[in-house]
């Protein structure tokens, strides 16, 4: 088993920790502080090709693996997990669906405006559907060549920037996996609008919105993947997803330790640095441990889909075990702090309150045990 980066992986993570400590460290706390987004940062990671992480060549895109497309989340996410879920959510759950079941007109109409940064989102959830996403009430009536859309979608990011919206609305009358389509749908449609911009408790750099469908006209043509099929659609990208949001965990853990390791050699107790107290060592001696733990379920899970094999089972795991060991790195890392962690001149109380959600979006860690579970019981062993 190689561990060995390739140059092309190596260059690409050194080039976004250059950046995001240049052109994103220094905004980190006053985006978080305003829940706004600078259009020039946004402008200057469209030149830097951020937006086109995922997407092929031949639409303009890096075409990058998953293995360094995840190394570069990491890293966005070490400075800014608002941020870097603007990007990650462009590049994954609002590019898979268009490039894996979008028809050839839909590909070359839209990859290339996603890839040179028009924003895509994500619309799944809604007031009455999270993570029984089957339970989706928004409807989508067939009219000739076209598709009537009607109802809402909560906790949509990019939702205030995005030109693109990923949509999954069902039959009237089905219920379950069944009568689910899904579609693209570009933002000026008539009928859809922002009905309002959430007030998060992290990751407020990054737009979390509410969508509503009234009477969306869509295309036929832009219907992606087949009648139906809408739920595989929606599956199928989370796949990839969970991916990029382990990813994501693991750099705000990294964020969290390198805080930790900074703070416990400069603070004083007991006569000598809080780095020479055994308790302390072994708080960092578990987060170190879990954090390289989660990084290498995660690369095998971005191995596994660069290979073009099954990776549901392996996705989930890494998900499920980075985010909450994350979450276990900010709760350390705000201890070690004492009272200083709990208050806004330290960055751990910013990381502490952005990784908490990772353990939601997504797919909820009860989720990630289901998928897990019933992939193992269903013969998917290591």
């Amino acid at each position: 088993m190689d561990f060995e980066l390739s140059e092309n992986q190596r260059m690409m993570r050194d080039m976004t920790k250059d950046f995001a400590a240049r052109e994103i460290a220094p905004l980190a706390h006053e985006m978080d502080v305003n829940g706004e987004m600078p259009e020039a940062l946004i402008a200057k990671m469209r030149e830097a090709g951020f937006f086109g992480l995922s997407y092929p060549e031949e639409f303009g895109g890096l075409g990058l693996d998953t293995i360094s497309y995840g190394l570069v989340v990491e890293e966005l996410a070490r400075q800014s997990a608002g941020v870097c879920i603007m990007i990650t959510v462009h590049n994954s759950v609002g590019y898979y669906p268009v490039a894996g079941f979008g028809n050839d007109e839909v590909k070359a109409k839209y990859l290339p405006r996603m890839a040179a940064g028009k924003i895509a989102a994500f619309c799944v959830s809604e007031p009455g559907a999270g993570s029984d996403a089957a339970a989706l009430q928004s409807t989508a009536r067939r009219d000739g060549d076209h598709w009537i859309l009607d109802g809402s979608k909560v906790w949509v990011t990019n939702g205030t920037r995005a030109q693109f919206f990923v949509i999954l609305a069902r039959t009237p009358g089905t219920e379950g996996h069944r009568g689910i389509h899904a579609f693209l749908v570009e933002r000026d449609t008539p009928g859809l609008e922002v009905a309002k911009k959430e007030d998060k408790l992290g990751l407020r750099a990054s737009d979390t919105v509410v969508i509503s469908l009234d009477g969306v006209r869509v295309p036929h043509a832009n219907l992606l993947g087949e009648e139906d099929h809408g739920f595989r659609v929606a599956m199928t990208a989370l796949d990839g997803g969970r991916i990029g949001v382990a990813f994501q965990a693991i750099g705000i853990g990294r964020a969290c330790l390198v805080e930790a390791l900074k703070y416990s050699r400069e603070r004083q107790a007991f006569g000598t640095s809080l780095s020479n107290q055994p308790v302390i060592q072994h708080k960092i001696a578990d987060m170190v441990t879990e954090l390289d733990a989660a990084r290498l379920l995660a690369l095998r899970a971005a191995w596994l889909k660069d290979a073009g094999m099954s990776h549901t089972r392996e996705a989930a795991m890494a998900k499920l075990f980075a985010t909450e060991a994350a979450g276990r790195a900010a709760d350390e890392a705000l201890q070690i702090h004492g009272g200083y962690g709990y208050v806004k001149e330290y960055p751990i109380e910013r990381y502490y309150r952005d990784v908490r959600v990772t353990r939601i979006y997504e797919g909820t860690s009860e989720i990630q045990r289901l998928v897990i579970a019933r992939q193992t019981l269903a013969g998917k062993i290591s």
